[in-house]
């Protein structure tokens, strides 16, 4: 079981109390979840990767203070109050992939692993996939996304050479958007490879509305003196949970940003947690 970032400063935070409920709204590979038990929680556990779901039944099939709901984060109050989870203690979101979808789920999701498909899809039901968007949508679209998802210099160009390059053959692989974008930027590219990479996958998973409709809903199921915990990995996600304590006048527990050291992996160590005190 991978040990996912910031662990030890998720679980303070959160202040689990023996017995009550907390919601792991993006349970992943179930290291969150794994340290919750531990403390005493009793765990609702939500992920929209059916794969990930299921891996885990298997792994906490004795467990019984844990219920597993397939399901979007966007979701999170129905899914609650379904399972009777409507006045919880605590929530986390970890807003990270995990090491298991990045590594072995052959999707595309790391620019890193050329010979995959350019699909990026967490839930196959869900929404077009990356290379239905890269071969179909017009230049000004492509931009659009590029621009808002990962605020890169090149997007106009890169959004061009996709339209251009794609009258010759259609975009696949990974690979083949990677030597795309390197034609476009020859000086050190790999940033913005990077970044046009999480711009596909946020646009194919729609995950910043998605976190904007949870962290709307997710205060109405947390009862008065409980947390919700949220860890970002880029700046689009954190400025969303900024603004959303602004705007709702919601007390941080901490001004200062619990970051992620060195020691931790390449794609983990942009991670920025807050702690929002209901």
């Amino acid at each position: 079981m991978h040990r996912p970032v910031l662990l030890n400063e998720s679980i303070a935070a959160l202040n689990i109390q023996t017995g009550h409920l907390y919601i792991d709204a993006t349970v992943g590979e179930g290291g969150h979840l794994w340290a919750m038990l531990k403390k005493g929680a009793i765990v609702l556990a939500i992920d929209r990767d059916e794969s990930q779901i299921t891996k885990l039944r298997e792994i906490f099939n004795k467990e019984k203070n844990v219920i597993f709901e397939h399901g979007n984060f966007a979701d999170i109050k129905q899914i609650a109050q379904k399972r009777g989870f409507n006045s919880v203690s605590g929530i986390l979101f970890d807003l990270g992939l995990s090491n298991d979808q990045l590594q072995n789920r052959g999707i595309g999701l790391s620019y890193k692993k050329n010979d995959e498909s350019l699909d990026m899809r967490l839930n196959i039901g869900d929404h077009p996939s990356a290379q239905k968007l890269v071969n179909t949508l017009n230049e000004e679209q492509l931009y659009q996304i590029f621009a808002k998802n990962s605020e890169d210099l090149n997007s106009r160009q890169i959004a061009h050479a996709i339209v251009e390059e794609r009258k010759r053959k259609s975009l696949e692989k990974v690979n083949d958007l990677v030597i795309l974008i390197k034609k476009v930027v020859s000086n050190s590219p790999n940033g913005s490879i990077a970044r046009i990479f999480q711009a596909l996958r946020i646009e194919v998973n729609n995950e910043l509305k998605n976190l904007e409709s949870a962290l709307k809903d997710a205060p109405l199921l947390v009862q008065s003196g409980g947390r919700i915990v949220v860890i970002s990995f880029h700046s689009l996600e954190d400025r969303i949970v900024k603004q959303f304590i602004k705007k709702n006048q919601l007390k941080q527990l901490s001004k200062k940003i619990i970051k992620a050291g060195r020691e931790h992996f390449s794609f983990e160590r942009s991670a920025k947690l807050r702690v929002i005190v209901i």
